[in-house]
């Protein structure tokens, strides 16, 4: 199932918008701009750049990016920016922005994440047909050992803006390197003697973490969470739930958890958060704790050891 591709009413506008907006060099601070699409390249940014960055999402704190609409001014913040960090292909409406406008320097974490096909293996042959495959999966970033490669080039884009903070840039980045290296190696520990290696979820975007920690990723919806399940598909993850003991459906954090929780409660399992960490539903929270939280919820649920 792609992901929705609404285009902008306020592009339309566009030309208007920028006219007379001239590229800025930097913040008002002196700080290197930093625009980011969503929460976990806001987070990459922030960490890489430290005190000689300020970095701005595209999305709002609780919003989902899927279908994130930007307004004309933000619009034009992206044309202005001296680096943009951004997923093509995961929201359109930035897609559309960056094609539009001319950002001093972009990172794309497409091209460095190696992003994989969106997979659906246990569809019905009718769910088959419906599905546009070929499409890829973007939610790379809840996989920590792909992270290092979105960091190191935050780093040297970085660094060929503001030479003077390269020593900076170079630690900070070797620092969360080695955070995201710490994590990858809690989860694989943590989820190697589990009784069941069969999850449930509310929409599939735990596919990277599964494919990284031999678990098996069953998705009440597709890559999309907004879309609706079809009776066929609750019908068929009903089946797993029974045949496989599963003993918990997760639902998340900045989508409605009704179909997950009404699913549970028909079953007669548990229903508990496991966190895209697509955007940030609490700001005492960050990347890391929520990543840490969603191995807890995990080894929980699989009865690890």
């Amino acid at each position: 199932m792609s992901i929705p591709r609404r285009h902008l009413a306020v592009l339309a506008a566009l030309p208007l918008v920028l006219t007379g907006c001239a590229s800025a060099s930097g913040a008002d601070d002196g700080t290197v701009d930093v625009m980011a699409s969503f929460y976990p390249l806001q987070f990459v940014a922030e960490q890489v750049g430290g005190d000689r960055v300020s970095v701005r999402s595209l999305t709002p704190p609780g919003a989902e990016p899927h279908d994130v609409e930007l307004s004309p001014a933000q619009v034009s913040r992206i044309d202005g920016a001296d680096l943009v960090v951004y997923l093509s292909g995961f929201q359109a409406a930035v897609d559309d922005a960056i094609a539009q406008t001319s950002p001093a320097h972009v990172v794309d974490a497409a091209t460095e994440a190696t992003l994989r096909p969106e997979e659906h293996e246990d569809e019905s042959a009718e769910e088959h047909e419906e599905h546009d495959h070929g499409d890829v999966d973007p939610h790379f970033w809840l996989d920590p050992s792909r992270m290092p490669s979105v960091v190191q080039d935050v780093a040297d884009t970085l660094t060929e803006i503001d030479p003077d903070g390269a020593e900076t840039f170079a630690a900070n980045a070797a620092a969360l390197t080695q955070r995201f290296e710490d994590l990858d190696a809690a989860y694989a520990t943590g989820l190697e003697q589990c009784d069941s290696r069969t999850f449930v979820t509310s929409h599939e975007a735990f596919g990277y973490l599964a494919d990284r920690y031999d678990l098996h990723q069953v998705g009440i919806s597709g890559i999309d969470p907004e879309a609706e399940p079809s009776p066929a598909r609750l019908a068929a993850v009903e089946k797993i739930v029974r045949d496989e003991g599963v003993t918990t459906i997760f639902f998340e954090t900045l989508v409605s958890p009704k179909v997950a929780e009404t699913l549970a409660a028909d079953l007669g399992v548990e229903a508990a958060v496991l966190d895209p960490i697509e955007g940030l539903a609490d700001p005492d929270t960050d990347y890391f704790t929520i990543a840490q939280a969603n191995l807890d919820a995990l080894r929980m649920a699989l009865s690890c050891s």
